[in-house]
């Protein structure tokens, strides 16, 4: 974003909570117009391992290792089967044009949900990743519900569980995401995420992502082999 310009101050580092691995100390920053500032606003800290995946890595990296994993919001949630990754340097990414009020969140600092809203209609929760001020991210296209199905029900007004979390917008609505989650750490209540279980043996598949226009080959989609829980069947 022309113009913009970046203020730090590196706060104290201190312990996390939920399930983190460990801690570091994070950039404290906030948007505001056009410039990113420090003060009592600003981001806390947060650790950028959660639930054993380092969200400091590249957000392909990351997009891999998450599916598996149980995340769950609120209470409500289940197994991570499909992800795409998002970084600055893709010209399909909310990042690429730059910083903006509307994705700052996306600029980290790492281990932090992004949250946009798709068409005007669907929220859609995306995962942060790299460093602060890289722009990156993963996005949560389909669960395989394990928790909360009823509020999941309710929320959808739909009974068929594989359809309850079979795409982001589906998997926004049943989990109640909104734009008060954005920017908040995955560490932390609502949030939890879950490593995923190393006694098993997950087969992941690659392909293009969906529903875009721009770097259409790049192969950034993940998803779990043999689930019924996908949004769409990977080619």
């Amino acid at each position: 974003m022309a113009g913009a310009k970046f203020f730090w101050r590196q706060p104290r580092s201190r312990l996390g909570i939920g399930n983190v691995c460990r801690a570091a100390p994070m950039s404290n920053l906030f948007l505001q117009g056009a410039k990113l500032h420090t003060g009592p606003r600003a981001w806390a800290s947060a650790a950028p391992v959660t639930g054993g995946i380092d969200f400091s890595a590249p957000s392909e990296q990351v997009a891999r290792q998450l599916i598996g994993a149980q995340l769950l919001v609120d209470g409500v949630g289940g197994t991570i089967v499909e992800t795409e990754a998002y970084d600055r340097d893709d010209p399909a990414s909310h990042s690429f044009s730059g910083l903006s009020t509307r994705n700052a969140a996306m600029f980290g600092p790492p281990g932090r949900a992004y949250v946009y809203r798709s068409y005007g209609i669907h929220w859609c929760l995306n995962l942060v990743c790299r460093e602060a001020g890289h722009g990156a991210g993963v996005l949560i296209r389909a669960l395989q519900p394990t928790d909360g199905l009823d509020r999941m029900r309710a929320r959808r007004g739909w009974d068929d569980i594989r359809l309850l979390c079979a795409g982001p917008g589906r998997v926004g609505q049943a989990l109640g995401i909104d734009r008060s989650l954005d920017g908040r750490p995955l560490d932390r209540l609502p949030f939890a995420l879950l490593a995923p279980d190393r006694a098993l043996e997950l087969t992941v598949l690659t392909g293009p992502r969906v529903g875009i226009s721009k770097a259409m080959e790049q192969p950034w989609r993940f998803g779990l082999a043999g689930s019924r829980f996908l949004s769409r069947p990977f080619r």
